[in-house]
């Protein structure tokens, strides 16, 4: 299998998990699939742990975790430490989400480009 089928077949994956989740988790994820892939389209769809995530240079960036999977009752978008997001001594790295407005979406958007370094 070559690097692009390879790839392609890790994009598939991701779009398959998402669209497994149920409500508004389903809802949440292809949003935030969204924003990823346009913020940050170097970034590499990959599921990690059975869960959506997104590498650079093969390394976990940013991931989702579904309500159901883990018992809690909200969808978590978080990020590893590869992400560009230092801001001093003390920074977040996941989030709760339970909706996403057009102002979230732009902030969610601001973060990812943040995390790759742009």
């Amino acid at each position: 299998m070559t690097k692009a089928e390879k790839a392609e077949q890790a994009r598939r994956e991701v779009e398959e998990k998402i669209a497994s989740f149920e409500g508004n988790d389903k809802v949440l994820a292809e949003k935030l699939h969204r924003i990823v892939t346009s913020t940050a389209p170097g970034l590499e769809p990959k599921t990690w742990y059975g869960m959506p995530a997104y590498a650079l240079d093969g390394k976990i960036l940013c991931f989702m975790q579904d309500a159901k999977k883990f018992g809690t009752r909200y969808l978590t978008f978080g990020f590893n430490d590869v992400a560009q997001l230092d801001e001093g001594t003390l920074w977040p790295t996941s989030f709760a989400i339970t909706a996403l407005d057009e102002q979230l979406e732009e902030k969610l958007a601001a973060l990812v480009a943040k995390a790759v370094g742009r």
